[in-house]
């Protein structure tokens, strides 16, 4: 078994990182070379502007490699528990860009020719006992009539075409795809170099100083200076950014990935393929890979490290998950384990905007992989003067009482949760 990204191990090694020192001025300066980073350097340079993307290890390396391969058009809330804390007009606002956001990804990869298996799966919200279906059909009516209308409500018995597991019935978003997400990464990392960004990886950002409107970077490669800083670094947020440490709490996810399937394996427990996620408040998200994998990952633990011996041991904790809902593969070999840490807010919606002098999209809380591209984007347009249309613009963004980047909580919030799922 590897302890390494199945995404990382098998997309080709992006080549086109800059050589030498970080030097030079640049009209905007990105901290973080994921799907945010690589996405806003993209559309900026693709209009004219001299843009630098500064790395800390190598693109994708952080959740933009490590996540589960969907692009769900959805949030961890229900659109019902969303409106209910935002406001009707901001919910359907955050809803609809996060469809949004899977339409710029497939019109991006067919642009710039990106190999990466981007395909309109569908997603299915699974109601892992009777009265979470309930809960997911009120959830439905009120998706279905004030914002998507290709969704539908699947009861148990429809639910046997698509999954080999007992579930209590499920929601299909049908607008929702899944991808190869090391080839995306490199694929738009070359796509952004190719109309003239600059991206310096291995160069961690260790100091920053502001003086009226310039910004000076220093990294472990040298030094830059730019008019627009956006800070694209999620849960890899450094104590340099106090601001964001303060708000953003880094929590593990993890995944395994299992040998390659039979066709008769996949006809047994995935005959749908498409991106799956239970409705557990700690519970699992899967789907198949290109080469046939079943790619099943969830918050086994409520962790703030992921290493090769944590994430051995919730690779085990998935193992057991895995044989639960598909025991008919219980005894398939495991090939991957690996984890991540993913950004969360308090209230688990994200954050985009412009505070102190930077720009900053972050705190997707696990529903990043699709909303990143298209938040980098938008903050790209906002830079360049063009129309503002970030969702997100003006939510409130509190700190978090007695915090400042160590989640001393987490295993607290770990018993709360499986003691809702076990009551509720």
């Amino acid at each position: 078994m590897k302890f390494v990204s199945y995404w990382h191990d098998t997309a080709p090694v992006f080549s086109g990182g800059a050589q030498g020192p970080v030097e030079g001025h640049y009209d905007a300066a990105i901290i973080g070379g994921g799907f945010t980073g690589l996405a806003a350097a993209h559309r900026l340079a693709k209009a004219g502007a001299k843009v630098a993307v500064l790395e800390a290890q190598r693109v994708g390396w952080g959740a933009s490699g490590r996540n589960g391969g969907h692009l769900n058009n959805g949030l961890a809330h229900g659109y019902l528990a969303a409106k209910a804390e935002l406001g009707k007009d901001r919910a359907i606002a955050l809803y609809r860009a996060l469809d949004d956001s899977v339409d710029t990804i497939e019109a991006l990869v067919a642009e710039e020719g990106i190999d990466c298996n981007f395909r309109r799966a569908g997603k299915l919200k699974l109601a892992s006992k009777p009265q979470h279906f309930d809960a997911i059909a009120r959830n439905f009516e009120a998706l279905h009539a004030e914002v998507d209308p290709d969704t539908a409500l699947l009861s148990a018995a429809e639910l046997k075409s698509e999954i080999g597991s007992p579930f209590h019935g499920a929601m299909l978003s049908k607008k929702s795809a899944m991808m190869h997400m090391g080839r995306y990464v490199a694929g738009l990392a070359t796509a952004a170099t190719r109309h003239g960004a600059v991206i310096h990886e291995n160069a961690a950002v260790t100091d920053r100083k502001q003086a009226g409107g310039r910004h000076e970077l220093t990294t472990s490669r040298g030094r830059i200076s730019a008019d627009n800083v956006l800070v694209a670094t999620g849960a890899y947020t450094t104590p340099d950014f106090g601001y964001f440490r303060r708000r953003i709490i880094s929590v593990g996810s993890f995944i395994i990935a299992t040998r390659p399937l039979s066709d008769a394996e996949i006809t047994a427990a995935m005959p749908g393929n498409r991106t799956c996620v239970t409705s557990m408040n700690i519970g699992n998200y899967f789907r198949l890979s290109p080469d046939k994998r079943l790619i099943f990952g969830g918050r086994a633990r409520f962790s703030a490290t992921s290493d090769q011996r944590s994430d051995a041991r919730s690779g085990e904790i998935l193992r057991a998950g895995l044989a639960a809902i598909f025991p008919q593969l219980a005894k398939v070999e495991i090939d991957y384990c690996w984890g991540g840490l993913v950004d969360m807010t308090k209230d688990r919606f994200p954050r985009a905007g412009f505070h102190d002098g930077v720009w900053y999209a972050m705190g997707y809380s696990g529903h990043g992989a699709q909303l990143s591209t298209h938040l980098g984007m938008i903050l790209a347009d906002a830079m360049l003067g063009r129309e503002d249309r970030n969702p997100l613009k003006g939510l409130e963004w509190p700190s978090i009482p007695g915090y400042s980047g160590k989640p001393w909580f987490l295993p607290m919030v770990g018993l709360y949760y499986k003691a809702l799922d076990r009551i509720q």
